[in-house]
């Protein structure tokens, strides 16, 4: 049966957050933040694995639920211990000072920052250490019926992500045939990019939970490498145009899509649907919790689960109404749900 690929990117996500990483040579005291549809301008990754251990976690945890932005980063890593003027403290940011005098003042108000006016002058302080908190960043591309045209069309992208080395492992995972050889046909594919092959069942019944395991194993890129940033190619490679991605750049963007994924995890995908219908559901589905139409009898692509919907019906006011104070309607639960289950994923102090 043909698993859509919104449905199937959930699955991974499920599978990664309590399996990873996909061998027995686990750490001990590791943890993982799992995300999806994260990048940079140029590419976005179906699904991100940031490696960390519970006790940088726990210190980013000191700075908020919310990501901090390229801005903030550039301010609250280079704050100062003692109370200093900002100019004389921050790096020159390439741009005006007076938006960094907004970040600062952003920064205060979030309670991550120390700031105060003496005389006509702004001076800062930090109040805790920004830590070295991400290890390691795994992209994992999700192709369930990958077959030998959908690898050759693949191959392109994974070939990009290689040259450029923002990730320290670049993964495809797809679904589990009856085949002797599985459709993602390796020399299909960049010889550096892992293989998953994942199995999933379509029924509770069964007992069993989203499982995967590892076809082909990845090549570690070097991240402190100068990467190549494939802008342009043709036939002839040679013809190719490229430019090249310095390692503090790439370090800097690393760290910008590990907040990103900090902040939103893999259950932000409520966000882009419509939870306030009245067929929308969660069930749990061979082990994994997928959002579930109950007009179309299916667990809905994101896609599909809109107003443009020919099944949406808003919730009843009814429904809404239950609770005091006024707390909202199953849609609005639903959202608190995920909410709380992404908060209790990044303060947990064991992974498991």
């Amino acid at each position: 049966m043909e698993t859509p690929e919104f449905t199937f990117e959930l699955r991974v996500c499920q599978w990664a957050e309590r399996n990873w990483p996909p061998s027995s040579d686990a750490r001990s005291g590791g943890r993982v933040l799992v995300a999806r549809q994260l990048g940079t301008k140029h590419r976005r990754w179906d699904t991100i694995v940031v490696e960390t251990d519970a006790r940088r976690l726990a210190a980013r945890s000191r700075f908020g639920s919310a990501r901090l932005d390229s801005d903030l980063l550039g301010v609250v890593r280079h704050a100062p211990a003692e109370w200093a003027y900002y100019r004389d403290a921050l790096p020159d940011p390439g741009y005006p000072w007076r938006y960094v005098r907004e970040t600062i003042h952003t920064a205060a108000d979030r309670g991550i920052l120390d700031a105060r006016r003496r005389g006509n002058r702004i001076e800062i302080r930090r109040k805790w250490e920004y830590p070295a908190w991400v290890d390691r960043i795994i992209a994992i591309e999700n192709k369930p019926d990958l077959d030998a045209s959908a690898a050759e069309s693949l191959t392109d992208q994974l070939q990009r992500d290689v040259a450029l080395a923002l990730a320290d492992e670049v993964w495809v995972a797809t679904r589990t045939t009856e085949e002797t050889v599985e459709p993602a046909l390796l020399e299909r594919l960049p010889i550096e990019t892992g293989i998953l092959t994942v199995t999933t069942a379509d029924r509770e019944a069964t007992g069993k939970r989203t499982d995967a395991r590892v076809a082909w194993h990845p090549r570690s890129l070097d991240r402190s490498a100068v990467g190549t940033r494939i802008l342009e190619r043709g036939r002839d490679p040679s013809a190719a145009r490229f430019e090249y991605a310095e390692p503090e750049w790439k370090a800097t963007k690393r760290l910008e899509i590990a907040e990103r994924a900090y902040e939103r995890g893999w259950r932000s995908y409520v966000d882009s649907m419509r939870p306030d219908c009245r067929w929308f559901s969660l069930r749990s589905i061979g082990g994994d919790t997928l959002p579930w139409c109950g007009a179309k009898e299916c667990s809905q692509p994101s896609a599909d689960c809109s107003q443009n919907c020919p099944s949406f019906e808003p919730e009843p006011p009814n429904w809404r109404t239950r609770g005091w104070p006024l707390e909202g309607g199953p849609g609005a639960a639903v959202k608190r749900l995920l909410a709380e289950q992404r908060r209790r994923n990044r303060s947990e102090t064991d992974r498991r």
